[in-house]
């Protein structure tokens, strides 16, 4: 096991049961219970019962997705552990994508005032972005994340196996985070991926430790998001406004789908305003092309993300807060920009 220090816990890469197990021989918890994704448990249902007796774990099973990201299905999650009689010497694994990490943690963090928890992130979303740096978080009013709290889980087990049985739309929408992660703060990973044309040969034990670092880094200088974490949300601004816009329709957008046309609208900002050269900007549109599918973002779409964007968390003084970038491998937050600006973006996306 490969292990990476991070704020308040250690994060370890490689075989999530080996890992858990020697985590949980240190120390004593009066009941183990998992909350799992009722997809994982259909692929990895000979691991999850094996997991169950081996840690004597109560399992939570249902299908989440961001539709389901709320507090009524927190309520579910806490009257279940209060059948299952949890107390405050309780442990909750978090076994699935970003929704069960969050919400997960969401609940641990508020049930009894607030038990200890782990995340198992079984998506690459969840293992590079997700699960690391104690965010948590429900949808509510149709706005992500919009009640939550930062507490940091015990650890994280990360572990590329689960790889296996991800969609491959799954496994995409991750690595937009991926990209993000590099267009940022390194320069030297960005040239990396440009290498790369297909997410199923990558040797992701060798690539990760990479990828969380850059994070990692971030979150230690800035924990609870006063400044240099706000970097992460690079793409997040128009992204999540794109997201909601989207989230009850038949042709939804995934997180990383949306993070990706944010990215483009948010370099396109970033030209416009930074003077990120234009030859960036082109590798930029063309880098995330390779990977995700062009969507056409309808007049009334972009209406709507122009509302849902004005309650976005990030915001403040009733201004929109955008990260950007000066070049590839630089950052630069809080910047105020307007309706005009986010249509502009959006009609530079549709006509790329």
């Amino acid at each position: 096991m490969k292990k990476i220090t991070a704020t308040e816990y250690d994060l370890h890469l490689g075989d999530a049961t080996e890992g858990l197990a020697s985590w949980l021989a240190e120390r004593q918890y009066s009941g183990v219970f998992a909350i799992v994704d009722a997809e994982v448990n259909n692929h990895w249902k000979p691991l999850l019962s094996r997991w169950k007796h081996q840690f004597h774990t109560q399992q939570f099973i249902a299908p989440f997705g961001e539709k389901r990201k709320s507090l009524k299905t927190c309520q579910s999650i806490w009257k279940w552990l209060m059948e299952q009689g949890a107390d405050r010497n309780a442990l909750v694994l978090n076994i699935g994508g970003g929704v069960v990490g969050d919400m997960g943690g969401f609940c641990a963090a508020t049930f009894k005032r607030g038990i200890p928890f782990v995340q198992i992130p079984t998506t690459l979303l969840a293992q590079v972005d997700a699960s690391l740096g104690g965010k948590l978080g429900v949808n509510f009013n149709q706005i992500k994340n919009n009640i939550g709290l930062f507490k940091n889980p015990k650890t994280v087990l990360i572990d590329p196996q689960f790889f296996k049985t991800l969609p491959k739309r799954e496994l995409h929408s991750g690595f937009a985070e991926v990209t993000k992660h590099a267009l940022i703060a390194d320069k030297e990973l960005w040239n990396k991926l440009l290498k790369i044309n297909d997410l199923q040969k990558i040797d992701w034990l060798a690539l990760l430790p990479k990828i969380i670092e850059v994070k990692n880094k971030i979150v230690k200088k800035d924990p609870f998001e006063k400044a240099d974490r706000k970097a992460l949300n690079f793409g997040h601004t128009v992204g999540h406004g794109l997201e909601s816009a989207f989230m009850n329709s038949k042709n939804n957008l995934l997180h990383g789908e949306a993070v990706a046309i944010g990215m483009i609208c948010e370099s396109y900002l970033s030209h416009k305003y930074l003077d990120l050269p234009k030859g960036e900007l082109e590798e930029i549109v063309n880098f995330i092309n390779r990977f995700f599918d062009k969507r056409k973002i309808s007049a009334t779409r972009i209406k709507k993300a122009c509302e849902l964007v004005k309650h976005d968390k990030k915001n403040d003084g009733g201004k929109v807060n955008y990260s950007l970038i000066s070049r590839i491998g630089a950052y630069s937050i809080n910047h105020h920009l307007t309706k005009v600006d986010l249509e502009e973006s959006l009609n530079y996306y549709n006509l790329m």
